[in-house]
């Protein structure tokens, strides 16, 4: 796991609004905001499962016999709300607030559709009581934080906006160094315009600091801008580019839940991963599937965030 950093009012170069921290986490986990005001403390993002114990200790921690009042999802991928339900356990008086997008689905608890299934990922049940809606306010940390809907990554995600501040909680939507894998282009659909529209809108509040889904609290908007309209552009050039990237990402993103695992048990993990099948026969159907994800475990050895050992493949 990356190492755990801290950030309270003063984040590097950036300054975040008094009674917000910043948890940054390991890549397994996104990163969690806290927000604590007199009456209410908030959190925005609830890390992967595996990690859900550092989630409700990191809390615990912060809030002391505080309890925590309200929980946010930036959108229901697996590592922004795999400890909601540990955090729901541990403070009954929780309330949940999800976007709206995939409501029925959590209330059915649709693996499937929730895309925990079709990634190979993790997620226990969890309840929800209010939805985050676009184009409404929510009162945190002693501030109107705008509610906007932020689709591409995830067709249901949202970002929040401080505009007195000018603090961007942009989830996976802007990185310093990019954004999340364009999931609808998993299955089908267009949606890299809707990534470029979403940088749009990310330009034009114009944020001064930004709290990305993972990595540090960054100042550099226009550069982080101008990175990922880049990287959107080299995708757009090439969708053959963006399917071999998704697919080194979630295979990643298995090993740092794994840590290790035989290449066997890889190649068959992979062929019950129907996101990395709908890869391979769309883009890569003219070698076996074993072949391909032998490929892309050399792929991730090159890179250096892997490693061959004993015939396992390695987290480095």
């Amino acid at each position: 796991m990356s190492a755990l950093r801290e950030t309270g009012h003063q984040a590097g170069d950036a300054v975040l609004p008094a009674g917000v921290t910043v948890f940054e986490r390991g890549w397994l986990s996104s990163n969690s905001i806290l927000l604590v005001e007199a009456r209410t403390c908030a959190l925005v993002d609830s890390g992967y499962v595996t990690h859900a114990p550092q989630t409700l200790s990191l809390v615990q921690q912060a809030l002391g016999p505080r309890p925590l009042d309200l929980l946010l999802n930036t959108h229901l991928h697996s590592d922004h709300c795999g400890g909601n339900a540990a955090l729901q356990q541990a403070y009954p008086g929780l309330r949940t607030h999800i976007p709206p997008g995939l409501a029925p689905q959590v209330a059915q608890w649709d693996d499937e559709a929730l895309s925990y299934t079709p990634t190979g990922q993790q997620c226990p049940r969890f309840r929800f009581d209010a939805l985050l809606q676009p184009g409404t306010e929510m009162r945190l940390a002693g501030q109107a934080w705008q509610v906007h809907a932020a689709p591409g990554h995830d067709p249901h995600s949202v970002i929040l906006f401080e505009p007195d501040t000018r603090t961007l909680i942009s989830a996976d939507a802007l990185w310093q160094n990019g954004f999340g894998v364009v999931f609808p282009e998993l299955e089908g659909m267009d949606a890299f315009d809707e990534v470029g529209a979403t940088l749009d809108l990310i330009a034009a509040l114009r944020p001064s600091t930004v709290i990305p889904g993972h990595g540090a609290v960054f100042t550099g908007v226009e550069p982080a801008l101008e990175a990922a309209r880049r990287r959107l552009d080299s995708f757009l050039c090439s969708p053959l580019r963006h399917a071999q990237h998704a697919a080194k990402v979630l295979i990643k993103f298995k090993l740092l839940e794994w840590q290790r695992i035989p290449r066997q048990a890889l190649a068959n993990w992979a062929g019950d991963t129907r996101y990395l099948g709908l890869l391979h026969r769309r883009y890569f159907g003219d070698m076996p599937l074993a072949q391909w994800i032998e490929q892309i475990s050399e792929d991730l050895v090159r890179a250096g965030v892997a490693r061959m050992e004993d015939g396992e493949l390695v987290n480095a």
